[in-house]
């Protein structure tokens, strides 16, 4: 089946440590990597870590009912069973962090509740919404800045899991703080990207420095349209979009997409707006959950998705939406190099662009642009091209560093050609740093001819 899903047109496989143990982690790793042995193409895997998960205890009858207006009362009091008044709150830290005023949302936000006395390790709470609540449901908080980090024991285990399998990506859950991204980078140390998943409101909040401080951003559009009015969701996720295309951050939108294909084998004329809308703003990736993870047509969804991005990016109107959205170069070499590569590529009609990255910085700065061209990104380094799967539109290709600038071209003009990007007679553009092999020191142009036998002229 993932081989299937790959060759469907999914680039990034995502693990969800919420339902995967660590045997299920490395299992799990270890068919992808043989799926990508086969295929011949680099793929992506993201672990995701699942985040402080905050729920409330049992009850005596396994639910109760609220009622709008009556008193509900969330405590300390771990050795009773919940009854129709009261519940256990096995977080303390909440007890000790609401204020009278905050709003507490149970089970995805179906009933609200309203702090009204808060003290002696305990919330007293008027129920606004009410409806059935059963054991273990979820709490969400969306007017309380949490002490705790955004990092809990059992994700700490899974991240050292994770980096032990080599997986390219750590999602990180719930980030409330830049400090989040921080402690997860002081773990990682470089090993994979982080994420950073934004789906709570104090995150909005800070939003430049955790977009500043993460590898890249995913719109977890799930607790977001929970914590906060649904109708302010739409807005939110074109103002990230914007900010990561400006700080040239890769990023991701999520969550309930095809949501119908869980079940259908076709989605809704709504579903298929969703996804071009996000494909449109410029997104680099959209992503799918229940709907592979346990639908009934995970390829056919795959499927359309592709289908739906290809259309877009097809469309007379997506080059003048994606131009207007494009933000000015930043002051450096490597900026102008890239946006000086997309405008000659485009002037020239070449075949494609071909950039040298050691680290990566070089192809993600290539994407942003944009261009109407192919990308191809070389890099001798596996995890650079598995980890540039989630950017947008870039080809990556593992080869060894060019040992001069005459085989920097060769190598170049040979796999644009092996690569079906670049007939003979074709020109290509090649950016890259020199010295060779320096991270992020993009500073050469160059243009090359594509000669009878795949190599290259410049």
């Amino acid at each position: 089946m993932i081989e299937e899903l790959a060759k469907a047109g999914a680039d990034v496989f995502r693990i969800n440590m919420s339902h995967a143990s660590h045997e299920v982690l490395h299992q799990t790793v270890k068919r992808i990597r043989a799926v990508e042995a086969r295929l011949k193409h680099p793929i992506g895997i993201l672990a995701d870590l699942q985040g402080p998960k905050l729920r409330v205890w049992k009850f005596a009858g396994g639910s109760v009912n609220l009622v709008a207006g009556q008193t509900f009362t969330l405590d300390s009091e771990q050795n009773d069973q919940g009854n129709a008044q009261r519940v256990y709150l096995p977080h303390p830290e909440i007890i000790e962090s609401v204020s009278v005023g905050d709003r507490l949302l149970l089970d995805d936000g179906k009933l609200q509740l309203k702090a009204t006395k808060v003290g002696n390790g305990a919330i007293e709470t008027e129920v606004i919404y009410g409806g059935k609540l059963s054991d273990k449901k979820g709490v969400s908080l969306p007017d309380t800045l949490l002490p705790t980090g955004a990092l809990t024991e059992k994700d700490h285990a899974d991240l050292l899991e994770a980096l032990k399998a080599e997986v390219d990506w750590i999602a990180l859950s719930f980030v409330q703080r830049p400090e989040d991204i921080i402690d997860v980078r002081k773990i990682v140390q470089g090993r994979a990207g982080v994420m950073a998943k934004i789906e709570k409101p104090q995150a909005i909040e800070r939003l430049e420095e955790i977009v500043k401080l993460s590898d890249a951003i995913m719109v977890a559009r799930g607790d977001l349209g929970v914590e906060l009015p649904l109708e302010q969701v739409p807005g939110l996720q074109k103002r990230m979009i914007r900010m990561c295309r400006r700080f040239g951050k890769p990023v991701v939108v999520a969550t309930q997409m095809l949501e119908s294909m869980i079940t259908a084998p076709v989605p809704t004329r709504a579903e298929v707006s969703d996804v071009s809308i996000a494909v449109f703003e410029g997104a680099d990736a959209v992503m799918l959950s229940a709907e592979s993870a346990s639908g009934q047509y995970p390829v056919e969804a795959v499927a359309t998705m592709n289908k739906v991005a290809v259309a877009v990016e097809s469309d007379s109107n997506y080059r003048n939406i994606i131009r207007a959205a494009q933000t000015e170069p930043e002051a450096t070499a490597a900026d102008a190099i890239s946006a000086a590569t997309r405008q000659v590529a485009e002037t020239l009609d070449l075949a494609a662009i071909v950039t040298y990255t050691a680290s990566g910085s070089t192809g993600i700065r290539a994407a942003r642009e944009r261009p109407s061209k192919p990308i191809i990104a070389l890099s001798p380094n596996l995890r650079t091209i598995r980890r540039l799967s989630v950017v947008w539109g870039i080809h990556c290709v593992q080869t060894e560093d060019a040992v001069n600038l005459e085989d920097m071209v060769d190598r170049a003009c040979v796999i644009a050609y092996q690569e079906g990007f670049a007939r003979p007679g074709d020109r290509i553009a090649i950016t890259a740093g020199v010295p060779l092999g320096t991270p992020g020191a993009t500073n050469m142009l160059r243009i090359a001819f594509v000669r009878q036998d795949g190599a290259g002229s410049s």
